[in-house]
């Protein structure tokens, strides 16, 4: 799908961009792949690991309409990963974060438009779901605004798309490194939020394969759910830290105890298929009928029943210790 096509990503030197990158250029011939992000160290870092003829760098924050329409110009796919993502940052921050998460997608969308990109995926959030803190409130507004978007196609082939999953593991920032750094340390405990808390679980890696896919099969309008275990972050911590005790430091400001991927006011739009949801969009789109229980791909999917809502702690699949530890150690390879 991506031979000789040329791809974009916002916030490509993140640890999305890294990981997507290295599987592009290993799987695929593209004819030119595009980081866009406005950290010029990152770049200079990504630019010693990947400099193959087909990749460009581009400097330049989602922020700023008129650098990304120029970075787009010959694109065919985009992704839009570029995000601030940290919690309590958002909470602290929020018009900084509005700014980026909301007007930045709203700039993407009319850049890719512009450009008449083929397809566009933004990366989403568990956080998007009912949201309770400012950063999942932008994700959910930025969902809508790209689903919205392919009402504002018009005579234009573009269509977008949204994936969502839950936390992904090693990824800068999250618990694991956390966790791995104090022990390195040499702490003498591990702190953990709250006991009860739990969390979908997904590699860096299923990330990747699960946007690769989903691109194959969209057709516009969708939000994409990957079926994916929870952990319980007491067994993270047994699986981490064995000898290590635990110390409760309380939620954070913003944080939740379980995240929802597919809430249950959606459930009459949510359709499963053999390995993902599908939550189909809440409007009608004015030139076209869509039937996404076929995708473009010929899966088959079916509607859940009413009152369906995928949760992270009522999930199916959870992880034991030992089966978390190995994750982990697949994961980060």
């Amino acid at each position: 799908m991506f031979n000789d096509r040329s791809v974009l990503i916002t916030g490509g030197t993140g640890s999305f961009g890294r990981k997507w990158v290295a599987n592009i250029l290993k799987r695929f011939t593209p004819r030119r792949v595009a980081i866009y992000s406005r950290d010029e160290l990152k770049q200079y870092e990504m630019q010693q690991e990947f400099n193959q003829p087909a990749m460009r760098y581009f400097i330049g924050d989602v922020r700023d309409g008129e650098r990304l329409r120029t970075a787009m110009k010959g694109i065919d796919f985009v992704i839009h990963a570029a995000a601030l993502k940290q919690v309590p940052a958002a909470e602290y921050n929020p018009m900084e974060c509005i700014k980026t998460n909301v007007h930045g997608a709203e700039n993407v969308i009319q850049a890719a438009l512009e450009a008449d990109v083929e397809k566009v995926i933004a990366l989403s959030t568990d956080k998007a779901a009912q949201p309770i803190n400012l950063y999942g409130a932008t994700k959910l507004a930025s969902d809508k605004l790209f689903i919205a978007a392919n009402n504002m196609a018009g005579g234009h082939r573009t269509m977008f798309g949204v994936v969502r999953y839950g936390n992904v593991v090693g990824s800068r920032g999250s618990i694991v490194p956390l966790y791995n750094r104090l022990i390195a340390e040499g702490t003498d405990h591990l702190p953990i939020t709250d006991p009860r808390m739990t969390r979908f679980w997904i590699s860096l890696q299923q990330g990747v394969d699960f946007v690769l896919k989903s691109f194959e099969r969209m057709s516009g309008g969708e939000i994409f759910v990957p079926m994916i275990p929870s952990v319980r972050i007491t067994d993270l911590a047994a699986a981490m830290g064995p000898d290590l005790p635990t110390k409760v430091i309380g939620i954070r400001p913003g944080e939740k105890l379980h995240e929802i991927m597919c809430p249950t006011d959606d459930s009459h739009l949510t359709l499963r298929f053999h390995d993902h949801f599908v939550i189909k969009p809440t409007i009608k789109f004015f030139r076209r009928e869509i039937d996404y229980l076929t995708n473009q791909i010929g899966e088959q999917g079916e509607a859940v029943e009413d009152g369906f809502e995928y949760n992270s702690g009522r999930n199916a699949h959870f992880l034991n210790v030992a089966e978390i530890r190995e994750f982990n150690r697949i994961a980060v390879q």
